[in-house]
C-alpha cells in the first residue's frame, strides 16, 4: 500500500520514497569485488539525514542558511544532502583540492564570500587538511550527529532555492547556479519521460557529487522513480575502468552515466576480461547509458557497443545527451544512437525532454534555419534563474527575451541538435571544464613566456575520444637558441600536465603578431584555433617536432621485440607517432612525471611480463633502449651502489647535485629537474640500502664521504652546486665542508627548508613515527592519520606497526608502488636509520654561504620557522647567506601546484651564485 505525499519540493521526493518504496535504497560497495556493500533503505536515509539535521539545529542553523558540502563518501555526502533539505538550508557540493593548499585556499576563500560565510561540513580528514581560510566556519560530519533526530521538516516554497551548484573555476571565479525545487521537480519529469525508470530499476553512478549530474541523474532521478541506486566513489572506475562493467553487472544495473572519455579508456581493455569475467559478465539488463559532460565520439561509441554485445549489450543502450549544471544536468537526449549517426565523427544529441524549448541563434539572438550554425539557446521551467550574488554574470547569460545562452555553437538537423563548438574560452578534457585563463594565468608567469602572450584553446582530432588543448605562446628568448626554446617548451608542457593532469597535444612557440586581439586586447582563441586546424600553423609545428626530435638524439630505429614493444608504451603514453619513436627517446625528455613512471611501470608487466620493474631502473636507464637491455638482461646479479641518479643530464651550466630527504629516495625531484632541460645537468643522491646486497650507511660521515666521492667521479673539478630537502639540507651542508677541505670551490649549498640544528627533530622521530611519515610521504595516509596513528600504533609490535600500513592502505596504491609488506619493511627500517644517524648529528665549521629556501612548516608559522630556526645557518657560514621564501608547505614546496615557481626561483639563484647565467 502506498501513501500520497504532495510533491511540491525535493523533499517530498525523499519522504515519498522512504513510504511508498521500502525494499529501495542505495548500496554503497567499496568496489567491484564487494559482495555484501553497505545497504542504506530510503527510510534509513531519511532517519540518517534528519539525525544530522538535529546537530545542524543544535549548532543554530537556519533556513535558507548556506551549507557547503565537502565530502568524498557517497554516503556521508547524501545524508547531509538530505539533512540540509530536510532542515531548509542551501547546500553547495564542493570537490577538495588536495595538494595545492594556496589554490585551494583561495577557491575557500572565494567561495565563503560568494555565499556569505556558509558552514563548511567535511570529514575529519579532509578537516586536517584544509587551508586556513580567514572567517570560514567549518565543522566535521562526526561532530554533527545530533543527540535526537529532527522531527520537524521545514516547508519550502517551490520557488526556493533548493541546491547551490559551483561552476568550474579553480583560483576564485566560480559561479554558484542557483536550482530551484520547481527546476528539479520539472527536470525529473522531464527526465523521466525518457528514462521511464521505476521501482524495479538500478542506476550506478562513479562520478563525485560536485558534479551536477551524480546528484540529478544519478540520484534524485532513481529517487524519483523510487528505483535502486549503486553508488562508488571515482577512483573505484578511473582506477580500474573495466570495474564499471564490472559494478554493472554485478548490481543488475539498468541506466548509469558516463562520459566519453571512459568508454575510450575501456575500448582498448576489451581483451582483459578474463575467463571468469566472460563467464559471468552480464550486461543485458542496461538499457541506456548516458553519455554527456563532452561530445561522443561516433566510432567510440561503435566501437563499445560492439565490443560489448558477446555479454549481452543492447545495441542501442548508449544515449548521448546533453546538459548543464544551469539545465538540470541531462535535457537533451539521443535514443537513436548511432543509427542516426552514420558517417558523422560526434553523435547526435537528439530531443529535449517535455517542457524544455531549445533554439540555435545569431550573434543578435535571432533564431536561425535549419542547418545554420549559431550559439544553443534554451528556455523552459527547468532553467536557472540565474547566479548567487553575481548579477552582472546572470544578465549576461540571458537573452533580452528570457532564453538561456549556453556558449554552445550548434545546429538544428530535422529538429534534433548537433554541437559543433563553444563560444565560451574553455577546453573539456575527459568530460572536465577547464577556462582557457586560469591555464593562461599560470604559464605566464613562466621564465621567457611573454605575458598578455599566451593562448590555451581546444581541437579535436579526428576520432579522438576527447578534446585535446593547444597552447600557443611568445617566447622571450634570443633569434637562434634552440636550446632556450626547447627549454621553454618542456617548461610549459610540464606546467600543464602538473597542472591539470593532461598534456596539450601541441604547443606553438609563435611571433607576437601571430596573435589577433580584440580593439581590448582579448586574444581571439576561436580564431587561432580556425587557424590551426586549416593548416595555417603547419610550418611552426613541423619545426617544433624536428627541434624535438633533435634534442632528443635523433632517429634510432628501435631493434627486437622488447625495444618495439617499450618503443610503443612510449608512443602511447606521450601521444607520439610510434613509427618515429627512436630507440634514444628518453622517458622523462617525453615528458614524463612521477605519476607516469607508475603506469609505466604497470603497462610493461602487462605486455612484456616483467612485473618487478623497479623505480629506480627507469631512472636511470630512462630510455628505450637502455630499459629494453635492463629487461632483457633481467634482473640476476648485483649491481654496484651508485648514489648518483641522473634526473636530467642537457646543459653546460654547472651541474646541480641534490640530495634526497629522510626518507632516502629521489622521486621527489623528478618533476623539478624537468625544468632544467638545456640549462644544467641536474643529479640526485640516493641512499645506499634499496638495491638486493646493498648495506645501509653506519655512520653521517660514511653516507657524506661516499657521497663526495660520487660527485668527484662525477665532476672531478668545482666549482660545485649542493642542494638537499629537508634531511638532505644537513648532508649537503657537510659535503660542502669536506669539498673545501680538499681545495675545492663550492659556491652554491641549498638548503630547502631545514634548519643546521636537526637532532631535536630527530630525537622526536622513533620508529613508529618514522614509519607513519614514510607512509604519508608515498600517500598511504592521509595527513589526519599522520597525525594520530603514531600514539596509536606505538604499543604494537614493530611488524603489526608496519602491517597496519598496509592492511588500510588504498590497494590500488599499493599496486601503483608495487608495495608489499616486505618492501615497505625495508624502507621503513632504511629511513629509520637515516633519521639515527640524524640523532647524532650536531652542525659545526662553516662554509662561505648558505641559500635557504624556506616554506609554510610542518608545525607553527613560516615567521616563527625562519627566525626562530632557519636563521641559525648564519651561525655556520663565513659569508652572508640568503633566505628565500617559496610557496607551498613543505611537504608540497616541490609538489605538482608549486614546482613551475620554485623552479624558476631555484635557477635563478643558481645563475646569481655561480655566475654562469646566460
Amino acid at each position: 500500500m502506498t501513501t500520497a505525499v504532495a510533491t511540491r519540493t525535493i523533499t517530498d521526493l525523499l519522504l515519498r520514497a522512504a513510504r511508498n518504496h521500502p525494499e529501495s535504497g542505495l548500496r554503497f560497495p567499496l568496489g567491484a569485488a564487494d559482495e555484501e556493500p553497505l545497504f542504506q533503505s530510503y527510510a534509513d536515509l531519511e532517519e540518517m539525514a534528519r539525525t544530522v539535521l538535529g546537530g545542524l539545529v543544535e549548532r543554530g542553523l537556519r533556513p535558507r542558511d548556506k551549507v557547503v558540502l565537502l565530502l568524498e563518501k557517497p554516503h556521508e555526502f547524501l545524508a547531509t544532502f538530505w539533512a540540509c533539505q530536510l532542515g531548509g538550508f542551501v547546500p553547495c557540493p564542493m570537490a577538495a583540492l588536495g595538494g595545492d593548499p594556496e589554490r585551494w585556499a583561495a577557491q575557500l576563500d572565494h567561495v565563503n564570500k560568494l555565499l556569505d560565510g556558509p558552514l563548511v561540513i567535511t570529514s575529519d580528514t579532509l578537516a586536517a587538511e584544509l587551508p586556513r581560510v580567514e572567517g570560514l566556519a567549518v565543522a566535521s560530519l562526526d561532530t554533527l550527529f545530533g543527540r535526537y533526530p529532527a522531527d520537524v521538516v521545514h516547508e519550502a516554497e517551490p520557488q526556493d532555492t533548493a541546491v547551490l551548484v559551483l561552476t568550474s573555476g579553480s583560483t576564485g571565479n566560480s559561479k554558484a547556479v542557483m536550482l530551484t525545487h520547481a527546476n528539479l521537480l520539472a527536470s525529473m519529469a522531464g527526465k523521466n519521460g525518457y528514462h521511464r525508470l521505476t521501482a524495479d530499476d538500478t542506476t550506478l553512478n562513479w562520478v563525485s557529487f560536485d558534479h551536477v549530474a551524480a546528484l540529478l541523474e544519478c540520484h534524485l532521478l532513481p529517487l524519483y522513480a523510487g528505483s535502486d541506486q549503486v553508488h562508488v566513489e571515482a577512483s573505484t572506475v578511473l582506477q580500474e575502468p573495466l570495474d564499471f562493467l564490472r559494478l554493472i553487472s554485478r548490481h543488475g544495473v539498468t541506466m548509469t552515466f558516463t562520459p566519453n572519455f571512459l568508454l575510450g579508456l575501456i575500448n582498448p581493455q576489451a581483451d582483459r576480461l578474463d575467463e571468469q569475467d566472460g563467464e559471468h559478465l552480464d550486461l543485458s539488463r542496461l538499457r541506456q547509458i548516458i553519455s554527456g559532460g563532452e561530445a561522443v565520439v561516433r566510432t567510440t561509441g561503435e566501437t563499445f557497443l560492439r565490443s560489448f554485445a558477446p555479454y549481452g549489450l543492447r545495441p542501442d543502450a548508449l544515449w548521448p545527451a546533453f546538459g548543464m549544471s544551469e539545465t538540470c544536468a541531462g535535457s537533451i537526449y539521443s535514443r537513436d544512437f548511432p543509427v542516426f549517426d552514420q558517417g558523422q565523427e560526434f553523435a547526435n544529441l537528439g530531443l529535449p525532454v517535455e517542457g524544455l524549448r531549445i533554439r540555435v541563434a545569431d550573434d543578435r539572438n535571432v533564431p536561425l534555419s535549419e542547418g545554420e550554425v549559431g550559439e544553443l539557446q534554451l528556455n523552459g521551467p527547468m532553467i536557472t534563474a540565474g547566479y548567487y550574488n553575481n548579477e552582472a554574470a546572470t544578465r549576461d547569460a540571458f537573452t533580452i527575451d528570457g532564453w538561456f545562452r549556453s556558449g554552445d555553437l550548434g545546429r538544428m538537423d530535422g529538429g534534433r541538435l548537433t554541437l559543433v563548438g563553444r563560444s565560451k574560452d574553455s577546453v573539456i578534457v575527459n568530460g572536465v571544464n577547464y577556462f582557457s585563463h586560469d591555464i593562461e594565468t599560470v604559464l605566464e608567469g613562466l621564465d621567457d613566456v611573454a605575458p598578455s602572450y599566451v593562448a590555451a584553446f581546444p581541437t579535436r582530432a579526428p576520432g579522438s575520444d576527447t578534446e585535446q588543448l593547444v597552447i600557443a605562446f611568445h617566447p622571450e628568448t634570443d633569434e637562434g637558441d634552440e636550446l632556450a626554446l626547447y627549454r621553454v617548451l618542456t617548461a610549459v608542457r610540464s606546467s600543464v600536465v602538473m597542472h591539470w593532469g593532461f598534456r596539450p597535444s601541441l604547443v606553438l612557440p609563435l611571433p607576437k603578431d601571430a596573435f589577433p586581439k580584440t580593439s581590448l586586447g582579448k586574444i581571439q582563441r576561436s580564431l587561432m584555433r580556425g587557424r590551426l586546424e586549416v593548416g595555417a600553423y603547419d610550418t611552426v609545428k613541423e619545426s617544433v617536432e624536428d627541434l624535438v626530435l633533435r634534442r632528443l638524439g635523433g632517429y634510432t630505429e628501435p631493434e627486437g621485440l622488447t625495444e618495439k614493444v617499450l618503443a610503443g608504451i612510449y608512443a602511447e603514453m606521450f601521444d607520439a607517432d610510434p613509427d618515429k619513436l627512436s630507440a634514444t627517446a628518453n622517458f622523462f625528455d617525453l615528458g614524463g612525471t612521477s605519476l607516469d613512471i607508475l603506469r609505466l611501470r604497470s603497462l610493461v608487466a602487462q605486455r612484456l611480463g616483467a612485473d618487478d620493474l623497479q623505480i629506480i631502473t627507469v631512472l636511470t636507464a630512462p630510455t628505450v633502449r637502455a630499459l629494453a637491455a635492463h629487461l632483457t638482461a633481467g634482473s640476476t646479479g648485483v649491481r654496484a651502489y651508485d648514489p648518483i641518479v641522473p634526473m636530467q643530464v642537457v646543459g653546460d651550466k654547472t651541474p646541480l647535485f641534490c640530495v634526497h630527504p629522510g626518507v632516502g629516495e629521489v622521486l621527489v625531484f623528478v618533476n623539478l629537474a624537468k625544468y632544467f632541460v638545456g640549462d644544467r645537468p641536474f643529479y640526485a643522491l640516493r641512499a645506499r640500502g634499496f638495491n638486493p646486497g646493498e648495506t645501509p650507511f653506519e655512520s653521517m660521515a660514511e653516507m657524506v664521504d661516499t657521497y663526495v666521492q660520487a660527485i668527484r667521479a662525477k665532476q672531478p673539478h668545482g666549482p660545485y652546486a649542493l642542494a638537499g630537502y629537508s634531511y638532505g639540507g644537513a648532508v649537503a651542508f657537510e659535503m660542502a665542508k669536506v669539498l673545501q677541505a680538499q681545495g675545492e670551490r663550492v659556491d652554491f649549498v641549498g638548503s630547502f627548508n631545514l634548519p643546521p640544528h636537526i637532532k631535536y627533530r630527530m630525537d622526536e622521530l622513533d620508529f613508529v613515527e618514522t614509519a607513519t611519515n614514510l607512509a604519508f610521504f608515498l600517500a598511504l595516509i592521509d595527513k589526519k592519520q599522520s597525525l594520530e596513528l603514531p600514539a596509536q600504533l606505538r604499543p604494537l609490535p614493530k611488524d603489526e606497526q608496519l602491517a597496519y600500513f598496509i592492511d588500510h592502505a588504498p590497494q590500488a596504491r599499493l599496486a601503483e608502488l608495487d608495495l608489499t609488506f616486505e618492501k615497505f619493511k625495508a624502507w621503513a627500517e632504511l629511513a629509520d636509520g637515516l633519521t639515527n644517524l640524524g640523532r647524532s648529528y650536531t652542525p659545526s665549521g662553516a662554509v662561505k654561504s648558505m641559500t635557504v629556501f624556506y616554506a609554510v612548516p610542518l608545525r607553527g608559522t613560516k615567521e616563527d620557522w625562519l627566525n626562530n630556526e632557519l636563521r641559525r645557518w648564519d651561525e655556520y657560514s663565513t659569508g652572508e647567506n640568503r633566505y628565500i621564501d617559496v610557496p607551498g608547505e613543505h611537504y608540497t614546496l616541490m609538489g605538482p601546484q608549486h614546482v613551475a615557481t620554485f623552479q624558476s626561483i631555484l635557477r635563478k639563484e643558481l645563475d646569481r651564485a655561480l655566475g654562469d647565467a646566460g
